[in-house]
């Protein structure tokens, strides 16, 4: 099992390697940029600094130039819990126009939000917004639907604050590899979408 996990994790690690950017100025001029999305804040009620750091990564692309259009992608299956409204108004509170942002309510994992990205919004190159372990497996996603994907890294977070979220990574990356193998459909597709 372990060996499994190891072999999973320097194959998604290698595979999204030659697609992630750290600085603005490196990074290509996309249309689109899609915000993977987690909650607003933790159980405690503090501030969920993956969330934030996802936000000042998004605005700094908008403001850059580097993209036009941004699709946040989350879940909102529970009545009190809205990852995609959180991440709008976060962004307009930042300055980003309303209409320039796009709500994908299914994005109930990194695989939805990857393949909604394509063939409900109808999108051929995106940049991923999110931390570098969680674009490395958006990319993966991405290359196996033909989905051309840059990943803009965010601020990363201190390793304790980040432990639980890593180890559960490892797991994902198995959960993902599988996924691939067996080419897992999303929850939910629906009607094309224009962005």
């Amino acid at each position: 099992m372990l060996g499994f996990l190891l072999a999973c994790n320097w194959y998604v690690s290698s595979l999204a390697k030659p697609h992630l950017y750290h600085h603005i100025e490196e990074l290509p001029k996309t249309r689109v940029g899609l915000v993977l999305g987690t909650s607003k804040t933790l159980k405690s009620g503090h501030q969920n600094l993956y969330f934030a750091y996802r936000i000042q990564a998004a605005v700094a692309l908008y403001k850059a130039g580097k993209i036009e259009k941004i699709i946040v992608s989350g879940d909102n299956r529970f009545k009190n819990y809205n990852e995609p409204k959180d991440m709008q108004q976060s962004l307009i509170d930042a300055g980003i126009p309303k209409e320039d942002i796009v709500l994908d309510y299914a994005g109930f994992r990194t695989l939805d939000s990857m393949h909604r990205a394509r063939y409900v919004f109808g999108q051929e190159e995106v940049i991923v917004i999110s931390q570098k372990f969680h674009n490395q497996r958006a990319i993966s996603i991405a290359q196996s639907i033909d989905l051309k994907a840059h990943g803009f890294c965010a601020q990363d977070v201190s390793k304790k604050y980040g432990l639980k979220t890593q180890l559960r990574e490892k797991l994902a990356r198995g959960k993902l590899v599988l996924d691939l193998l067996f080419k897992k459909k999303p929850k939910f597709l629906g009607q094309k979408e224009e962005v």
